[in-house]
C-alpha cells in the first residue's frame, strides 16, 4: 500500500488543523500555541461552554462538531494521542460561559489525565468545571478490563444532545447529569477487515489473513478475538444481539449510528444501515434517529461500528434541534 499523503516530518496534525480552519472560516477560529479551535457562532442563551478533544486520526471528531448546537472549543492531540493539558486549558478558557464549562471526555487514560489536570487548573482560576465521561464500547466491557469501556461512537450522540441542551440555557450540573445519562444509555461495537495504514511503512498496522477483528478500537487496538467472516447479514445480526443486550433497560426508542472506520465506502454503510434498521424493528425497537457516515474513524481502517442510544422522550427534541457545524448532518428540527 502507498504511504499516506502527509507533509514532510512526523506530525500531520498542525497542517491538517490549519487546513480544516481554512476550509470552514465561518464556523471555526484557529488559535495556536498551543493549537486549539473555537466555534465562531454561539447561541446567546448558552451559559455553559462545551469542550472536547482527543487524539487526531478520528476526523471529523471532534472539530467537525464545532458550532452552534454542539461544541464551543476543541483541543486536538497528535494522532491517536491525547491533547496536552495546556491545550485543554486554553480551549476551556475560551469556551467557558458565565456558569462554567463541561468537558466531554472519551474513556482513555491519557484523555482522563490531561482533561483532569486542566480541570484542576480551571477551578484554581475560578472557572467551574464538570466532566462527562463517554464509555460505550462493549468490546472492553468486563471485570478483567482495568479501565472499563472505551469511549467511541456514542461521543457524537452525547455532544449533539448536550449542545442542544446548552443552547436552551441549561445549567452546569444539569448538563453534566444529562451527558452522564446519555453516555450510560449508549453502547457500541466495531469490527474491521483491514487495519489502518502505518504512516511509517505504508502497510496495514496488523494482518488479519481474511478474518474480521471483532471488537476493534478506534485507535487501531486489536480486538480480543478474530473471527471467520460471516455474511454481512449474519454479522449485523450478531452485533445487534450484543449491543441491544448491552443497553440498560428503558423505553423502546433508540438512535442508531452506523459509523465507518475510515476505509469503508458510503455504499457499504448504507447497506449496513438498512440491515441494522430492519434488525431493530424485528427486535421491537423504534429507530427515532439515524446517522450514517464516517464520524469516528481510525484513520483508514476498513470496518464499521454500530452505536445504539436508548432515548428518553424528552431527549428527542434535543436530537432534532438545529446544529450548524462542519460535519453533523442534521440542521432542521423536522429531520430525523
Amino acid at each position: 500500500m502507498p504511504l499516506p499523503f502527509h507533509p514532510a516530518g512526523d506530525d500531520p496534525v498542525p497542517a491538517a488543523v490549519r487546513g480544516f480552519a481554512r476550509a470552514h472560516p465561518g464556523l471555526v477560529e484557529l488559535r495556536e500555541d498551543p493549537i486549539h479551535l473555537v466555534a465562531r457562532d454561539r447561541h446567546p442563551d448558552r451559559r455553559v461552554g462545551l469542550v472536547s478533544g482527543g487524539g487526531s486520526g478520528h476526523e471529523p471528531l471532534h472539530a467537525g462538531f464545532l458550532g452552534r448546537g454542539m461544541l464551543d472549543a476543541v483541543a486536538p492531540g497528535p494522532v491517536f494521542t491525547s491533547p496536552h493539558n495546556k491545550a485543554v486549558l486554553v480551549a476551556s478558557r475560551a469556551a467557558a460561559g458565565p456558569d462554567g464549562v463541561v468537558h466531554v471526555v472519551k474513556n482513555y487514560t491519557g484523555d482522563r489525565i490531561n482533561f483532569g489536570i486542566a480541570a484542576e487548573r480551571l477551578r484554581m482560576e475560578g472557572i467551574e468545571v464538570r466532566r462527562v465521561l463517554v464509555d460505550d464500547d462493549l468490546a472492553t466491557d468486563g471485570l478483567d478490563t482495568a479501565t472499563g469501556r472505551r469511549g467511541t461512537g456514542a461521543t457524537v450522540v452525547v455532544e449533539k444532545l448536550l449542545g442542544a441542551a446548552a443552547d436552551r440555557g441549561t445549567g452546569l450540573d444539569e448538563l453534566a447529569a444529562l451527558g452522564t445519562e446519555v453516555a450510560g444509555a449508549s453502547r457500541s461495537l466495531a469490527v474491521a477487515s483491514r487495519a489502518q495504514t502505518s504512516a511509517r511503512t505504508g502497510e496495514p498496522a496488523f494482518a488479519l489473513d481474511g478474518q474480521l477483528d471483532y471488537g476493534v478500537g478506534i485507535h487501531g487496538e486489536r480486538a480480543r478475538r478474530s473471527v471467520d467472516r460471516p455474511t454481512t447479514e449474519d454479522l449485523v445480526e450478531r452485533m445487534l444481539d450484543e449491543v441491544v443486550a448491552g443497553l440498560p433497560a428503558g423505553p423502546g426508542q433508540v438512535v442508531l449510528v452506523v459509523n465507518g472506520m475510515g476505509g469503508t465506502a458510503l455504499l457499504e454503510l448504507y447497506v449496513l444501515a438498512e440491515l441494522a434498521a430492519a434488525g431493530l424493528e424485528r427486535r421491537g425497537l423504534e429507530q427515532v434517529g439515524l446517522l450514517v457516515g464516517t464520524f469516528v474513524p481510525a484513520l483508514d481502517m476498513a470496518g464499521f461500528s454500530l452505536t445504539l442510544t436508548r432515548m428518553r422522550p424528552d431527549w428527542l427534541p434535543l436530537w432534532t434541534a438545529p446544529a450548524r457545524t462542519a460535519a453533523f448532518p442534521r440542521t432542521q428540527e423536522d429531520h430525523r
